[in-house]
């Protein structure tokens, strides 16, 4: 028996006597060791390439110089004129300072690109627009990271760019850089991190009430964690109809309440204290007392196994819904939570049913802003986004087991793209002319377009096939440490 090229039987090659644990671990290495292979074998994973021709001599006067100063001087009189005669209408860029990379924390400035590439590659395999990842140097003088370099280096980057994606930045630090730039940036910017998750969280808790036939407006909701993703988790639930003072969070020191002076006084956490007094108004203290009758939890905080015990979710109500969603290892398994009386069970790994990952998300949202050129990303157009994953997976027919699209669903994007849009019209933010339908329609051929290329890219053999020998020597590295 061989292992496929898409890993597709990967079960059958785990030994049948491995528990359940085991078989994640083992799954989990075998990722990580194939990664770092793959990686080096291909040197990154992606690459700039041209999109224009012939590339013949004479050309090159065209594309560079001395054709190319038209274009320089046509920008000049008018900076709008970037966005058509360049690549810049069509191109994000994916900026972290790598502070905060997935669960390992600090890798320092260049230990980010592997996820940035990452990000970039799935913008325009899934999305249909190019991305550039930049990790930057933040430290200032004092050694620690800075939220003004990144604020400062985003502004003086920013004419090169249609929209900016900011990632894995820590704390406080990805607050700050969000909210100063979305006040100041010329070009929309994204955190991914938080609004991403918030995004497809909303999304995938929109079916799951369907099914359950519960009402957000009726609804008790745990949040464990109450780091960037939970927060702004909080912040759209409130604006989609949850009840705030029905909301309980956690946060490594026990609930948000109006009693938390120590997140009252310190300036670092003011979103923090903001849901300190908009949420928990029975002053709830411990993880019983809010479990019990709970209808919703939704878990971003430490890797588990056991950050959430099965106990607590045996007091939840009558057809719960648990989102355990901290990565490599969710906090309470879901096939462990559905055991102890969970309705419906998510998390963000791909190996489980229900799925909650951010790429559903950032593609189509990003590629609808390129398209009609923002001004900016609100919160309502973030929403409508969440609005169009959870339809798309509506219009399929929802089951327990499948409350979101998945990521390869042909309208998922375009869908997205047309709400955004249409969002970003209806509140005035749109300076390109282009309707809902158009970009629809746009999003759906550039997506296309770019999958093929990928695929043409691999059948030339620009892109090499990856040697089976190294993902077989991956998988016998990841048993043995199993």
């Amino acid at each position: 028996m061989k292992l496929k090229s898409d890993l597709s039987n990967l079960e059958e090659f785990l030994p049948k006597t491995y528990s359940l644990e085991k078989r994640l671990k083992a799954k989990t290495l075998f990722f990580k060791k194939l990664a770092l292979k793959a990686h080096q074998f291909y040197g990154g994973k992606i690459a700039v390439i041209p999109k224009a021709g012939p590339m013949l001599p004479a050309w090159l006067s065209v594309w560079y110089t001395p054709g190319v100063s038209s274009v320089s001087t046509a920008v000049r009189a008018d900076n709008a004129a970037s966005f058509a005669l360049s690549g810049r209408g069509g191109r994000a860029l994916v900026l972290s300072d790598s502070t905060r990379v997935l669960g390992d924390g600090d890798c320092t400035p260049p230990g980010g690109l592997g996820v940035m590439e990452g990000k970039a590659m799935l913008m325009k395999y899934l999305g249909g627009f190019d991305a550039f990842p930049v990790c930057i140097n933040s430290r200032g003088a004092d050694g620690k990271p800075s939220a003004e370099k990144i604020i400062d280096f985003a502004h003086m980057v920013a004419p090169t760019f249609g929209a900016i994606n900011l990632e894995d930045i820590s704390q406080p630090n990805c607050y700050r850089v969000l909210d100063e730039l979305q006040k100041t940036c010329s070009i929309p910017v994204w955190h991914d991190d938080a609004q991403g998750t918030a995004c497809v969280t909303c999304a995938a808790l929109i079916n799951a009430l369907k099914l359950a036939r519960k009402k957000i407006n009726k609804i008790k909701i745990v949040l464990y964690g109450a780091g960037a993703a939970n927060s702004t988790v909080a912040k759209y639930l409130m604006l989609l109809g949850a009840n705030g003072g029905d909301i309980v969070m956690f946060d490594s020191a026990g609930t948000l309440n109006k009693n938390r002076t120590d997140l009252k006084n310190n300036p670092d956490f003011y979103r923090q204290w903001n849901l300190c007094l908009k949420t928990n108004k029975n002053g709830v203290k411990t993880q019983e007392e809010a479990f019990k009758n709970a209808d919703v939890l939704i878990a971003l905080s430490k890797p588990g196994p056991g950050t959430i015990k099965p106990e607590w979710i045996k007091l939840m109500a009558k057809k719960a819904i648990v989102f355990a969603c901290a990565n490599p290892v969710p906090e309470i398994y879901p096939d462990e939570a559905l055991a102890a009386g969970a309705f419906i069970a998510g998390s963000g790994r791909g190996d489980f049913h229900n799925q909650v990952n951010n790429s559903l998300c950032f593609p189509g949202l990003l590629k609808a802003v390129l398209l009609c050129r923002a001004k900016a990303i609100t919160d309502t157009m973030a929403l409508a986004s969440a609005e169009a994953i959870a339809s798309c997976a509506a219009a399929k027919g929802l089951k327990k087991e499948k409350i979101l699209p998945d990521m390869y669903d042909p309208e998922v994007y375009p869908l997205q793209v047309k709400a955004v849009v249409k969002q970003a019209l209806k509140e005035g933010l749109a300076q390109e002319n282009i309707t809902p339908e158009e970009a629809y329609k746009r999003a759906k051929a550039d997506i296309k377009a770019s999958r093929r290329l990928s695929g043409d890219l691999y059948k030339s053999g620009y892109i090499k096939k990856l040697p089976a020998s190294l993902i077989s020597s991956a998988l016998k590295e990841a048993l043995k440490e199993a």
